[in-house]
């Protein structure tokens, strides 16, 4: 695979997609990360590069998006796209990891070793946590749906009018967005996307994807990725900020840095996916968002596999 690897003569039916992270909690994915012959051979992986069990540490986390999560949440991904491979015969010619689902991309694409996956997953967490502990103390990101974006540019307008900062952090279908702000504008913000019809959803701290964010891609880059070998990945990747194909180590590495400071643009994506043929979207791990917006639903025929998912199937398996 290399860089001069062509959209337009490009064909692929079938797409993995690893979703971003949310709230996940270890009883949800234990039957799966315990039974599962794949993931228990990864988690073996991970407890040699971290020095420590991430059974055990993630059993114990009271933090949504601690080290331990983030590590397990991404192997989780990955075993279920290889149980996918084996038990529902998925054949993924490209590979998509909008935001943290990027990490479990570049691993199963095979771009890094999963070894450096975990290593890289685990450093980003405390990059990360040690840098907004002091930097951008005051900032957040807000998710809302049912907001158009005609109404949107006029909550911003009005936004720029009181003299507060902000970014749109990610576009995830034409009414559904996150924007950074400062925390005193949350109850604000509600408000008018409330007026516009809209629905405030979360509120994430740390906050995420802006510009505004690069000394932190800078520290991401020195500190972690200076010490991984990226190779040109065995399956193209679409890059989450742009829709373009990755096709070579370097664009996947830069691709994980940009999450720092670029905007989601999930709408880029799936217009790439239907440019190339994709019809059929296989969502690897446990999704909010990815997989269930109309923009996703309506494009493709959709398979979300889920630690429930393969624990029921290997329930009903006869025996």
């Amino acid at each position: 695979m290399h860089s001069s690897f062509r959209l337009d003569s490009f064909r692929a039916g079938t797409a993995i997609v690893f979703p971003g992270m949310g709230p996940t909690t270890f009883a949800e994915t234990a039957p799966f990360m315990l039974g599962d012959a794949t993931a228990v051979e990864l988690t073996g992986i991970a407890d040699d590069v971290l020095g420590y069990s991430l059974v055990d540490r993630f059993r114990a986390s009271d933090n949504d998006y601690s080290e331990a999560a983030q590590v397990a949440f991404m192997l989780n991904c990955v075993a279920l796209a290889h149980w996918a491979r084996r038990e529902l015969d998925t054949s993924p010619e490209v590979v998509a990891g909008p935001s943290f689902g990027g990490k479990a991309a570049a691993t199963f694409a095979g771009s890094l070793p999963f070894a450096h996956a975990v290593r890289m997953t685990a450093e980003l967490a405390r990059r990360t946590e040690d840098y907004f502990r002091t930097a951008h103390t005051d900032i957040v990101t807000c998710s809302f749906g049912r907001t158009p974006e005609p109404a949107l540019r006029e909550i911003l307008a009005e936004l720029a009018a009181r003299g507060s900062w902000h970014d749109v952090s990610c576009r995830l279908d034409h009414d559904f967005h996150m924007i950074s702000l400062p925390d005193r504008e949350v109850d604000w913000l509600s408000g008018q996307v409330r007026k516009a019809g809209g629905l405030p959803l979360y509120t994430m701290r740390p906050p995420m994807h802006s510009a505004a964010f690069a000394d932190l891609r800078d520290r991401a880059e020195r500190e972690v990725l200076a010490e991984l070998r990226f190779e040109d990945p065995a399956l193209p990747l679409v890059d989450d900020h742009d829709g373009t194909l990755v096709t070579d180590a370097a664009g996947v590495r830069r691709m994980l840095l940009d999450g720092f400071v670029r905007a989601l643009r999930w709408p880029d994506v799936v217009d790439t996916m239907k440019r190339i043929g994709v019809t059929d979207v296989v969502v690897c791990g446990q999704d909010s968002l990815f997989g269930r917006v109309p923009l996703t639903r309506k494009n493709f025929r959709l398979v979300a596999v889920t630690p429930r998912l393969a624990v029921s199937r290997a329930a009903a398996a006869p025996r």
